[in-house]
């Protein structure tokens, strides 16, 4: 905000266009669940994958103003109202729940897509493009935890000793996209000057990767869904490290 209290056109026009672009991708996918183009849990997966990496995209076009992050979190705020009117019924919108949920029931939306709105809300407005922490939380719930389903339904013949419906493929495949796309936003943040780029860095987003891509292993994230035990698990082992 500027010295005369005025919320910087700047920051609106970028809002507008993250919230846009986060709209016309659940269109997108929403139509493609629509058509059968994709099986539905893959076209369910990519939703997971590119909302919250594709909205990130957008966040060096705010300003420094102490509103910047609020105004830009209203895209993943949004979703996340939708997310509950859709999911207790009051919004009607087949398309939408067939892209988002497993079994096609609307209900679904207020487990796993509402915890992933919150969280890329919080780490939105809490944590911004300079904290670390942020990147990696929204970095190992949409890279990681979305590869991971896709790689351990394809390729997870070899099952976890402790948990028999994850995988030794899904478990490495998390830990390992979630750390690339934690690299891949730390340069591109980096490269406006948002936060400092260095191996020390990139070893403690590889920790993180590795600490959430264990909790997802876990019995209890099946039990509690992952997309809230992901995001917890790399907000609480990133604290400590950055």
């Amino acid at each position: 905000m500027s010295q005369r209290g005025w919320i910087p056109l700047q920051d609106v026009s970028a809002a507008a266009l993250a919230s846009g672009v986060a709209l016309g991708l659940l269109w997108f996918w929403g139509e493609m669940a629509k058509r059968g183009v994709l099986e539905q849990k893959m076209n369910r997966k990519l939703v997971h994958i590119t909302l919250g990496l594709a909205f990130m995209l957008f966040w060096p076009l705010f300003s420094s103003s102490s509103l910047a992050p609020f105004l830009a979190a209203l895209a993943p705020g949004v979703n996340m109202v939708r997310m509950v009117l859709l999911g207790l019924g009051v919004w009607k919108n087949d398309a939408i729940v067939k892209s988002m949920s497993r079994e096609g029931d609307h209900r679904e939306l207020l487990k796993g897509p509402l915890y992933y709105a919150c969280t890329i809300t919080l780490a939105t407005s809490i944590f911004w493009r300079t904290s670390p922490i942020g990147i990696s939380a929204i970095c190992n719930l949409c890279a990681g935890d979305g590869i991971a389903d896709i790689v351990g339904r394809r390729y997870g013949k070899l099952k976890l000793p402790y948990n028999p419906s994850k995988s030794f493929a899904g478990s490495v495949a998390m830990a390992v996209a979630g750390f690339l796309a934690s690299i891949g936003y730390m340069h591109y943040f980096a490269s406006f000057g948002f936060i400092e780029e260095g191996w020390g860095l990139s070893f403690r987003f590889f920790i993180v990767s590795t600490a959430a891509a264990l909790v997802e292993s876990l019995p209890i994230s099946t039990e509690l869904d992952d997309n809230l035990t992901v995001p917890l698990a790399s907000l609480i082992v990133g604290a400590t490290l950055f």
